[in-house]
């Protein structure tokens, strides 16, 4: 009878998590520009500060065009019934699913030889504190049962609500792993990242944890595709390469316009998502960029700008007069090249690099963030950065799914 009951306690592993040094962790991530999956395996030993890790295996999994437009829908409505909600979580997950299994196929790994899964899921609504008179709420889809049953691994998941339900904005919750991973004795660092949002974590040098400081600036890539979608001669999901926005010139009357959003202004902690600068907000800038005859890539241009722009005015508002000495930018903006020089030339004589320069993909951080984080629910401790997000205090984050029993 013991036996059989030791064979069918799927918690096991959990309770046991901390008597092991190493752990082999998957981090899940698609961010909100919905344009692909990014997968990490990440080797781990020891806890806390102190972890070391080893990125075992990245991999970069685009999403099927239907299931992004159907992403992208979602986040969009007003109105969504419950029915859609819950298809797209399930077909989410198997997307995930079938993604870490790729991933493990790669890398030689067996899904028995996995600890768990760092599953981020896809955001579909943000409601930040203030437009939710006080309380933030998050929704992200891709449903861990799934994602448990078709891996038989274990999975850490809805990683958001837990900070929310101390206070916070739920996000951003990669200060965590910035801290961790590049705080440096000798250099003060921004980390930057440019994903559909644009978000940044400042450590100054030789600091503690509650020195962090971290935020979204606003629009990072998704104000990018949403005019690159919509484009009269024909949409694609983004511009590859910025070639359309390095064919434009910026409209600093547009410029300027837009850089009146009371966003910009807003005292951290703060987030925002696709509810503020989505969909909605390029379609305005469209609106206004038709009332001054810009073309398609005067927009772009302009839209590339005002990432820059606002990373930059957000350094000055929010950081300076701290000493920063470099800033290293990670997620899909990287491979932007107008939207990369006009945050050099804004940034200047602050030098910009990437997190390649740090030893960890540009591509990748997001995921290892979650991988990390799964790490720290399972050791039981705090994930989130409370002068990052304004929660009243440093909790564990996410809930836990069980996999396969052993």
């Amino acid at each position: 009878m013991k036996a059989a009951a030791a064979r069918s306690d799927a918690l096991r592993g959990v309770r046991e998590y901390r008597e092991r040094d190493a752990h082999w962790i998957v981090g899940l991530m698609t961010g909100t520009s919905a344009d692909g999956i990014d997968a990490v395996l990440v080797r781990f030993e020891g806890f806390g500060e102190s972890t070391r890790h080893r990125l075992e295996s990245h991999r970069e999994t685009p999403l099927p065009p239907a299931l992004r437009r159907e992403i992208l829908d979602v986040a969009g409505a007003e109105v969504v019934a419950p029915e859609r909600l819950m298809k797209l979580d399930a077909a989410l997950g198997e997307t995930y699913a079938a993604a870490v299994l790729e991933l493990l196929a790669g890398a030689g790994c067996k899904p028995a030889e996995v600890d768990a899964i760092g599953l981020h899921g896809q955001t579909v609504r943000h409601v930040p504190r203030q437009a939710g008179g006080g309380s933030a709420l998050s929704l992200q889809l891709g449903s861990a049962a799934v994602v448990a049953e078709r891996t038989g691994i274990t999975v850490v998941s809805g990683f958001r609500n837990r900070d929310t339900a101390a206070g916070g904005e739920g996000a951003p919750l990669v200060p965590m792993l910035d801290w961790w991973l590049f705080r440096s004795p000798k250099e003060s660092r921004v980390l930057l990242n440019l994903g559909g949002m644009a978000n940044l974590t400042y450590l100054p040098r030789a600091g503690t944890i509650a020195d962090v400081i971290a935020f979204d600036t606003g629009p990072g890539n998704a104000v990018l595709d949403a005019l690159m979608s919509t484009r009269a001669t024909g949409g694609a999901p983004f511009d590859a390469g910025g070639a359309a926005a390095a064919r434009g010139m910026v409209s600093r009357e547009l410029l300027e316009t837009l850089l009146g959003d009371p966003y910009f202004a807003q005292a951290p902690p703060r987030s925002t998502g696709r509810e503020r600068f989505g969909a909605a907000f390029a379609a305005n800038v469209r609106r206004l960029g038709t009332e001054r005859s810009l073309s398609e890539d005067d927009l772009l241009a302009t839209a590339a700008e005002l990432t820059a722009a606002t990373v930059a005015d957000a350094l000055t508002r929010f950081v300076h007069p701290r000493e920063i000495d470099a800033v290293y930018a990670s997620g899909g903006g990287v491979r932007n090249p107008p939207l990369m020089a006009a945050l050099a030339r804004r940034l200047a004589p602050i030098p910009l690099s990437t997190t390649a320069a740090l030893g960890t993909p540009e591509q990748g951080k997001e995921a290892l963030a979650f991988a990390f984080l799964a790490h720290l629910t399972l050791a039981g401790l705090p994930g989130n950065v409370p002068g990052a997000t304004g929660a009243t205090r440093a909790v564990v984050l996410g809930n836990i799914t069980p996999g396969a029993s052993t």
